[in-house]
């Protein structure tokens, strides 16, 4: 167990981050807006959207075998991000279904999950984004979009936008990170922006500045509002 006083904190050092959004809304090109050298571990072969980026390393899953691929990578995921500033975790909604896909090829029938699996996921799950939240480097995960049915305090139900992932492990993803950010894109305007500020019908959180909301561009400068009023959202953020 560690001690150490508040002053000693950085509130933006390592940061967490979950984006999520629709396929082929711009999670994977978000990469470019990042500052450093940035590793990608590349869950669904969408990093081809980054070519000619000289500042990007990009590691490729097999899908074909997903948990051994994985596996290959946390162990040497600190000798890995040596000497790069972010990490990116793209597309983590695609490695669960992949990983569920290969487990069924090992059921009884060749195809159908087992019962077990469901369990045996949510541990799995956790013990990676144990690992790779461990790291000491700034973490963005990317997700897609799913509405989930959810009920408030006073009882009524609503249909509400979140990363696609199973709700045995959701809340401990959504959980542990400083921000989640619905991307989304301005049908009038072509902008993409991202929601950081949640309700009832958005999943979204921010605890590293106070804004609401911002285009994507800007999403990564964090901490230039921290203290300060309500933040109006932009024209320009979807």
């Amino acid at each position: 167990m560690k001690t150490f006083s508040a002053m000693d904190l950085k509130r933006t050092e390592n940061w967490r981050v979950i984006l999520y959004a629709k396929p082929g809304t711009g999670k994977t090109s978000s990469a470019k807006f990042l500052k450093g050298k940035t590793r990608i571990l590349d869950l669904d072969n969408s990093a081809k959207v980054l070519d000619g980026l000289s500042n990007i390393t990009i590691d490729q899953l097999d899908r074909s075998q997903p948990e051994e691929d994985m596996l290959e990578f946390l162990k040497s995921a600190k000798q890995r991000i040596n000497g790069f500033d972010n990490l990116i975790i793209d597309n983590i909604s695609s490695f669960e279904k992949d990983w569920f896909v290969e487990k069924g090829r090992d059921s009884h029938n060749g195809i159908s999950n087992e019962l077990q699996d469901y369990s045996q996921w949510t541990n799995y799950f956790s013990r990676i984004m144990t690992e790779i939240y461990t790291l000491p480097v700034n973490v963005l995960i990317t997700a897609w979009e799913t509405s989930r049915q959810i009920t408030s305090a006073n009882g009524q139900q609503f249909n509400q936008y979140a990363p696609e992932i199973r709700a045995s492990v959701m809340d401990g993803l959504l959980g542990l990170c400083d921000v989640v950010g619905r991307l989304t894109v301005n049908p009038k305007t072509g902008n993409r922006g991202v929601i950081l500020q949640g309700d009832d019908s958005i999943y979204a959180k921010n605890r590293l500045d106070n804004r609401q909301a911002c285009p994507i561009n800007e999403l990564f400068s964090f901490g230039g509002d921290q203290h300060g009023g309500a933040v109006s959202v932009p024209e320009n953020a979807g």
